[in-house]
């Protein structure tokens, strides 16, 4: 490190890398712990991946890629990357082992179901606010994790604004509001204050969040991810079973392209979809009643189709969903009879079905 040319750093590099998805798969070799270590040396730069598979074309793609990414770094002159297989592993090493290996179910909580987008700006804390207070009017223990570490909102659509309360134990209790328990980072933090974290805090925050929260006895915990497909989905799909998840999208081709995204990338890691809810779908003029397609029509329909998964259900695009969230007043509690209201309601219906159908983690099995 001493010799190291000003301006390059290790942390440099492994944001580099995290440009470089397994080969396959939509994860990255940081996120997923490929990248065991590496070593810099004036503008020599040597990056050790160890792999959990013999195949040598793998490995010679992932030579390729990683020397490819690191070289385009200014200042580096020679990248070296040591590429070893499964047999070459040391023993107790973490890249010898399944990176699933640690994951179990909460204590108490029957299902988990993740809700998604591949954008931002859908709607999705919407959605899985309104799913998860219906879920719990309908007689379900419903529980609400905002997992999106970057942007909490929960916070705010579930009307608390208090500081968490830790028991000796160093249990979090859950906040409890709408007949819904929740947890946030946003919780911890104040109002302004911004997440400046790089992903292995983060990755610690959703475990945290999940493990250390005193759950309880719950029938269903919604879990409010960020958009993409980055560290927060791969560390939850690597540390609880997921019953399923239901991915959320605007109707035009940009949000549906995304979409495809965080769809493959639940059936890489053998995580159900449950469905698609297609949100802002259209506009009902309040004077004449007419029905405008704002951005187009049927994306959600043929998407799900493609995917063999079901459309839950159309939100239209209402005003009074931006109030109600902005007031901490869920829709489906303060305006139940408006149509969006009716049909987050009748989502929550279906999604209570499909958890019926099974009582323990991941009974829905959509796609193989």
């Amino acid at each position: 490190m001493a010799n190291q040319p000003k301006g390059l750093s290790e942390s440099q590099v492994y944001d580099v890398l995290k440009s470089v998805n397994y080969p396959g798969y939509t994860y990255d070799i940081v996120s997923s712990g490929v990248v065991q270590g590496m070593d810099i040396s004036g503008q020599h730069v040597r990056v050790v991946l160890q792999l959990n598979t013999n195949q040598q074309d793998i490995a010679a793609q992932l030579k390729q890629t990683t020397e490819e990414a690191v070289r385009a770094i200014p200042g580096v002159n020679t990248v070296a990357a040591e590429v070893r297989l499964k047999d070459q592993a040391q023993p107790g090493s973490p890249q010898n082992r399944n990176p699933f290996a640690n994951m179990s179910a909460l204590p108490g909580v029957r299902h988990v179901v993740a809700v998604a987008s591949g954008k931002g700006g859908v709607g999705k804390s919407t959605v899985a606010t309104n799913i998860a207070v219906a879920l719990g009017m309908s007689g379900l223990r419903t529980g609400l994790l905002d997992a999106d570490i970057y942007g909490p909102s929960i916070p705010l659509m579930m009307g608390v604004n208090e500081q968490p309360q830790v028991s000796h134990d160093n249990r979090i209790a859950p906040f409890v509001n709408h007949g819904i328990k929740m947890q946030s980072l946003g919780f911890f933090l104040g109002e302004n204050a911004p997440v400046i974290w790089r992903g292995p805090m983060v990755m610690k925050a959703v475990q945290q969040l999940l493990k250390d929260t005193d759950w309880g006895e719950l029938d269903a915990l919604i879990i409010d991810l960020p958009p993409g497909t980055g560290d927060v989905q791969l560390t939850l799909v690597q540390t609880v079973p997921l019953t399923g998840a239901i991915l959320v999208t605007t109707p035009q081709d940009l949000a549906l392209l995304d979409v495809k995204k965080g769809a493959e990338m639940f059936k890489q890691v053998n995580a159900p979809l449950i469905g698609i809810v297609e949100n802002m779908s259209f506009f009902v003029c309040p004077d004449c009643g007419t029905s405008t397609e704002v951005f187009r029509r049927g994306g959600g329909q043929k998407e799900s189709e493609r995917l063999g998964i079901p459309l839950l259900g159309r939100i239209p695009l209402d005003p009074v969903v931006c109030d109600t969230g902005d007031l901490g007043a869920p829709l489906v509690l303060s305006h139940p009879d408006t149509p969006a209201a009716e049909e987050f309601k009748a989502i929550a219906a279906t999604v209570t079905e499909l958890l019926s159908r099974g009582t323990g983690p991941a009974p829905i099995k959509i796609i193989n």
